[in-house]
């Protein structure tokens, strides 16, 4: 998938409104991305933003830990 400046904006806006849920894109092409937390927001926003700049995709790697 291609980001772009506008993906960049739109999850801005998103975050700087409180949303979760953040629709890219229009027609056929149209998505819509419910995030669990501002933390996977933020995350996505550093790695849409590089990538839209021309940079190399950031990678994000999540531990879990239970005590079962």
């Amino acid at each position: 998938m291609v980001w772009t400046q506008n993906d960049v904006a739109t999850l801005k806006a998103a975050i700087a409104t409180g949303a979760l849920e953040v629709t890219f894109g229009a027609g056929p092409d149209q998505r819509t991305v419910k995030y669990r937390s501002l933390a996977d927001m933020r995350a996505t926003l550093d790695m849409v933003a590089a990538e839209a700049a021309g940079a190399a995709p950031v990678r994000v790697s999540y531990v879990a830990h239970s005590r079962e």
